[in-house]
This record gives structure tokens, sequence and C-alpha cells, in this order.
């Protein structure tokens, strides 16, 4: 694909094709979130690759699942840190482990990252303590150094939530904006997009930065009030402060079963101006519907190529895959399908 090409979202248009977005790198075949796992879903066709972000003790934009170290660092086994293991209410639920909000970024620095899915994915764990925790600015620093004249890499920040031990302290919106702006990616048309499921977060994020800020998803949950959301009048809402939104894979098949191939859901976001990215696809059986299994073992890969050239059919603008190159795959397979029949 030619630079002039790229997938750059304009703020009320669709992208040019289907994106396949990297969801924290290509965590089917490494430990997610790793630099090892970005630069394989960029070699694997990854348009976007996906970071999530959470927040150090000093204030510093890291790349983990959670602010929650327990299940995808070596932190539990590090005696140095045995002190720092705490209870804390995240999302009104007590959580009880290891916080990014308790450590400094030089000592995140000292731990190593762990396959956060063994049981499903064994032959991660060969690459156990190889790698270190990110930052935000060296996940886009990575992206624009595998960038070419011919091809743009870009990112879709995912930002979290930040739990402060004393209760208080910046939000994420603003160390976000200070940081955006610092690594000069704050921009519409800047390789930087970003996505939430907090609300009032990208509010703000776009209240700091304004119009001109760089494109956001706002990512739909199944509970209430992503049922909300995703009426008309919730799109039409949403469209006032993001360019797309982020429904489940699970809800984009509910909201189309018996459609005939089509989803109204999809349907309405566009009518808003909004693109749609869906997320999260995976290969192994246990994520798959039972058609589309292969064998007993809940590890094993069914047909995910299947998978996704179905919810392409549907009108989707981007996947969020923890298997680019099988989106891809489909993607590229729906395209010859369709010059053939043309």
């Amino acid at each position: 694909m030619h630079a002039t090409e790229s997938l750059a979202m304009p703020p009320v248009t669709r992208l040019p094709r289907p994106a396949v977005i990297g969801h924290r790198g290509a965590p089917a075949y490494r430990p997610e979130l790793t630099a090892a796992s970005f630069e394989l879903a960029i070699d694997l066709g990854a348009d976007l690759i996906e970071p999530d972000v959470v927040v150090s003790r000093d204030g510093a934009l890291v790349v983990r699942h959670e602010s929650d170290l327990s299940l995808s660092t070596d932190v539990a086994q590090r005696a140095e840190f045995a002190d720092r293991r705490t209870r804390r209410t995240v999302k009104g639920k007590t959580v009880t482990g290891w916080f990014t909000e308790d450590f400094t970024l030089a000592e995140l620095r000292t731990l190593r990252a762990l396959e956060r899915m063994p049981d499903l994915r064994p032959l991660n764990t060969a690459y156990d303590g190889r790698f270190g925790i990110l930052t935000l600015a060296e996940v886009v620093e990575l992206a624009r150094s595998r960038s070419t004249p011919d091809r743009l890499v870009q990112v879709l920040v995912e930002l979290k939530n930040v739990t402060w031990p004393e209760g208080t302290g910046p939000t994420l919106a603003a160390l976000a904006a200070d940081e955006l702006q610092r690594l000069g990616v704050a921009s519409v048309a800047g390789p930087v997009l970003v996505q939430s499921f907090d609300t009032a977060l990208l509010r703000e994020l776009r209240a700091r930065l304004g119009e001109q800020g760089p494109r956001m998803i706002q990512l739909v949950g199944n509970g209430a009030e992503g049922n909300r959301m995703v009426t008309r009048a919730g799109l039409r809402e949403i469209s006032t402060y993001a360019q797309g939104i982020g429904p489940s894979r699970e809800r984009i098949l509910r909201a189309a079963e018996g459609r005939g191939g089509v989803c109204p859901l999809v349907v309405e976001a566009h009518r808003a101006a909004l693109s749609v990215f869906c997320w999260t696809l995976r290969a192994e059986n246990v994520f798959l519907p039972a058609h589309l299994r292969r064998g007993e073992e809940p590890g094993a890969h069914g047909d995910a190529v299947a998978d996704a050239r179905h919810l392409l059919d549907l009108g989707l603008d981007g996947l969020i895959t923890d298997s680019p190159d099988l989106a891809v795959t489909a993607l590229r397979s729906r395209t010859r399908q369709r010059s053939l029949t043309a």
C-alpha cells in the first residue's frame, strides 16, 4: 500500500479499507505487550498495534494490560517487592496484587514479562523473562522505526484506569494529553489513535487537546451502559467527541443474528459517521463458536480465518486480533474473492 493510501482516519469518514489491529501486539505467538509481540504483529501485516496504558507512581505511562502486575510479570517471585502486595478497589471490585501505581518507572524496569495465559498458550512460556515493561513513548517510537514511505504503522492506545494509593492524583487523561503532546502525536493527522471504555476520560482528553486532537474510539462494553451507547441517540452522542466505536465481537454477532448478513449496529454507526472496530478475535477453540472449533482441546486453533471473514462481511472497519496474520489472510481472501466476482 502506498503511503498516500494510508489508513489514517479523517475526523468523520470511514477508513479506505478495513484495518488489522494487533491486539497488544501478536499475543497468540509472543507474550503480550512486549517489544517482540509488537514487532511480530507488524511483521505479520498489522496496520496498527494496540498497547494498553496504565501509570507508574511517578506518573510515567507504561504498557500493561491492567495496573495489577500479578499475571503478566514476575513480580510475585521478587522478594524485594513482597511488601508491595496490597488490596485495592478497581472498578468496584476488590483486587489483591501488585499495582503499577505503587512502583516507580525505574522499579518497573526491573520486572520481566510472563505469558498471561500459559494454559492456552504454553509455547509462549518459552519467552518468559526475556522482555521488560515498555513505556508508551517506546511503543510509539517502535512504530515510527518500522514505518516506511510505503507503509505507515499506527498506534491505537487503549487508556485503562488509574487508582492512586492515596486516592488522589492527576487523571490519566491529563497525563496522556501531556505525553502525546510531548511526543508530537497529539493531532488528528498523527499516527496515534486513542481508545477507552471510560467515556469521561475520552471527553476530558478531547477537551484538553481540542477538535484537532487525536482520533478516538469509544470502546463499548457488554453491559447496560454499552446497551445505551449503541442506541441511535447514543451513537450520535459519541460522534460529538470520537470518530469510532469498539463493540465486542459478541455484540456485533448478536446484532447481526437473523439479519441476512447485515448488522444494524454497524449500519447505524456508519450513519453517525463512526467507524466500527471489533474486539477481540482469538484463534483458540475456547474463544470460537462451536461450528468453527477444530478438535476438543480448548487451546487448539479453530477456523479463525472464517470468523474474521464473516465479521468483515458485516462491514467492520477494523479487527482487533491476537493473530494479525489470520486477519490479514481473511482480508486478502475476501478481497481476492470480490475481484473474481466483479
